[in-house]
């Protein structure tokens, strides 16, 4: 065999035991990595259940002034939309040209109706005490009486033709039956007065008050005078009560109506949109801060540790909030240790290393290579 055959062999040999020793070294296990977060946990505290809902501004009394006229040209509009009116203070006036010709004409044949009543009464007293019949026949005493009696009839209903067209005088003038704001104007110059023409309508003392929809489920846990916020498209806030509860209930949409009482405010407008929360009485629930709550397709859910540093996801319904904390139900144990950020990115199982709210290590700390 030659040198260089030799050297070949050797080497292969060498080659082949670094293959064995190599294909025997067990790789060690690798370590298992702990997330570090910070961590809260459910706490008792006192907080105020509230109920939202929404509706319309409209007015607490609405009222509707017209015309009890018909037939007459609207001569004057007074006011606007958006005035404060006292009672009594006219809005309009119509025409009354053609009805102070009438009340002319009622006052003469008034007249005439007078002067005959006097002259019957006048006959029927002098032959009402005559008893010769040679003067006087029974016949024509008593057509006399009679005449008079009609007379007299004459009278009273030409006075009360006359009292009747001076009545619809004093209603030429529109007035407001109330004290009020003017909401809404629907008649101009010209126009033809009819009784069934709304002519203004109008928000009694100028109040307007939230008609809200509650659904079913919570409309008997609000009370009377339950004090309420309302929230304006604006920003603004108002503080208001409930004044009315309906007692029926919608059968095709399940809702009830509650009616909310408003103060006088410019920034109110009837037909408007807000929204309103109702307060109720403070009572300790258990809460955790809101970084703690997650929100997933299938509902709030909050990243419970255990007591090895595991993650373990728990689903959650939350109720009332109030100084960045917000209120659980149906949710871990009271003083149960809870993820407050990247819990999304956990999974059950998953080992944390718990970080107290600031960034200090909690007591609880568990070797991350355990």
């Amino acid at each position: 065999m030659s040198v260089n055959r030799l050297v070949t062999l050797a080497l292969a040999l060498v080659l082949s035991g670094c293959s064995d020793q190599e294909a025997h070294i067990v790789s060690p296990p690798s370590a298992e990595f702990a997330r570090a977060v910070s961590i809260s946990s459910v706490e008792l505290r006192s907080m105020a259940r509230s109920l939202a809902a929404s509706g319309l501004l409209i007015p607490r009394e609405e009222v509707s002034v017209g015309s009890e006229l018909s037939g007459f040209m609207v001569k004057e509009v007074l006011v606007e939309e958006g005035a404060f009116i006292a009672a009594g203070e006219v809005l309009a006036i119509l025409d009354a040209e053609l009805l102070m010709a009438k009340i002319a004409q009622a006052k003469a044949v008034l007249a005439q109706a007078d002067a005959q009543a006097m002259l019957s009464m006048s006959e029927a007293a002098r032959v009402e005490n005559v008893k010769d019949p040679s003067v006087f026949t029974k016949e024509q005493i008593e057509n006399r009486m009679a005449q008079a009696e009609i007379a007299k009839a004459a009278w009273r209903a030409a006075s009360a033709q006359l009292n009747e067209l001076r009545t619809q005088e004093n209603r030429m003038r529109i007035r407001a039956p109330v004290t009020g704001v003017i909401l809404a104007r629907s008649v101009n110059r010209g126009d033809v007065a009819s009784p069934s023409q709304v002519m203004f309508r109008m928000a009694r003392d100028g109040l307007l008050e939230l008609d809200a929809e509650i659904p079913e489920s919570s409309i008997g846990k609000l009370s009377l005078g339950q004090a309420a916020t309302i929230s304006l498209p604006s920003g603004r806030e108002l503080k208001g009560a409930v004044r009315l509860i309906s007692p029926r209930i919608d059968p095709q949409t399940k809702l009830g109506r509650v009616r909310v009482s408003l103060p006088h405010d410019p920034d109110l407008r009837a037909g408007g949109f807000a929204r309103v929360v109702f307060s109720r009485k403070a009572t300790p629930v258990p809460a955790v801060p809101e970084k703690a709550v997650q929100f997933e397709a299938g509902g709030p859910l909050l990243v419970v540790v255990d007591e090895a540093n595991r993650a373990v996801r728990v689903p959650i319904q939350t109720g009332a909030r109030a100084d960045g904390f917000v209120a659980i139900v149906g949710g871990p144990a009271i003083g149960s240790r809870v993820v407050l950020g990247g819990g999304a990115f956990l999974l059950d199982g998953d080992l944390i290393e718990p970080l107290q709210n600031g960034g200090k290590a909690a007591d609880t700390h568990t070797d991350a290579m355990r």
